[in-house]
């Protein structure tokens, strides 16, 4: 009876990390189109699309990038918009096991299916869909994007925080539950200092961008992070949790936003000003991340048990984090340079 436990504990790892991948891989199929469908026809039609494709089944970053040219004003405008994303990764698994708890299965869908229809009516109200705006500058290819040194250690370090949180996110919950004997509803609380602590600190985030330089917030974000990863295992109970999930979801939140803004003026310096594109490869660079994560991460804690891969992923966090050095002073290239000297 004990080997056939710790079976099937196991093979719940990895069928679990398959579920939490299956949203990811489906989007990144889609991505690639992303960038091209919006370049065509603007920013308004595809986001009313996107509401209604979320309402039934229950797009952003490149409008920002559009309104907010100047690239400090782009830097709050973004971070804002990464936090309520970040906000809301890190809050879905403490809601969720907190309604399907207390309330039932059914209610985390019925409330996200009404959030989703006032997140529709909001952007009636704010956006156009029936105007087609196709872009005026030609924009950059997908191929000159991805071979961009410095776009492609961006997205390198983008698809590290978000798969890391990913395997945490996927992993943590079985762990707890087969050391801590924890309550379902709890599971999902354990992110939830995280989430409270992300959203007080978004706007000092951005200003610690902006103040001490994108690249260096990210490389912290990416050490930090992976202390805290190391120490989850060894809590005790849930409150022995607390402190190391909440400075993961702090962490790798300072990665994003530094990092998200940072792709829009990447392409400003280094290529023309089109950004549908380079937040394709962004939200790919997301997507690969909780693609992968859920599932190689159930397969290494099949392996070799939780705590390991908790202590391998912070330590390849904390290797890794050196590269962030390479983005500290990107050079224009020689016609970007060229065109700034000539409007200078």
């Amino acid at each position: 009876m004990v080997f056939l436990a710790f079976f099937v504990d196991r093979m719940f790892l990895t069928v679990v990390g398959l579920l939490l991948a299956s949203k990811a891989i489906s989007q990144l199929l889609f991505n690639p189109l992303s960038g091209f469908f919006t370049y065509r026809v603007g920013f308004d039609l595809p986001m009313f699309l996107g509401f209604i494709i979320t309402f039934l089944s229950i797009i952003g970053m490149g409008i920002l990038a559009s309104k907010y040219p100047d690239d400090k004003e782009r830097g709050e405008a973004m971070g804002m918009a990464v936090a309520a994303i970040a906000v809301g990764v890190i809050t879905g698994p403490s809601f969720g096991s907190l309604m399907y708890h207390f309330v039932g299965k059914t209610a985390p869908f019925l409330v996200l299916a009404g959030l989703a229809l006032l997140d529709g009516a909001l952007q009636l109200c704010v956006l156009n869909p029936t105007k087609i705006s196709p872009a005026t500058t030609t924009p950059p290819s997908f191929f000159s994007l991805l071979t961009d040194p410095y776009i492609f250690v961006t997205t390198v370090t983008l698809f590290m925080a978000n798969m890391s949180f990913a395997i945490v996110e996927a992993t943590l919950p079985i762990w707890m539950l087969g050391t801590m004997c924890s309550p379902d509803w709890m599971l999902g609380v354990a992110f939830l200092p995280s989430s409270i602590l992300y959203l007080l600190s978004t706007k000092l985030f951005i200003l610690m961008s902006a103040k001490i330089g994108r690249w260096l917030c990210c490389l912290l974000g990416l050490v930090f992070g992976g202390v805290a990863c190391i120490c989850v295992p060894l809590a005790v109970n849930i409150y022995g949790l607390i402190a190391p999930i909440a400075v993961i979801g702090l962490t790798f939140g300072l990665v994003d936003v530094s990092m998200i803004p940072f792709m829009g003026y990447l392409v400003d310096l280094r290529h023309s000003s089109v950004y549908g594109g380079v937040y394709s490869i962004t939200d790919i660079a997301y997507c690969l991340g909780f693609a992968l994560g859920p599932p190689v991460g159930g397969a290494i804690a099949k392996a070799i048990g939780f705590p390991w891969l908790m202590r391998i992923l912070g330590l390849v966090n904390i290797l890794f984090s050196p590269v962030c050095i390479l983005l500290r002073n990107p050079p224009a290239k020689l016609e970007k340079m060229g065109l700034i000297q000539k409007g200078q």
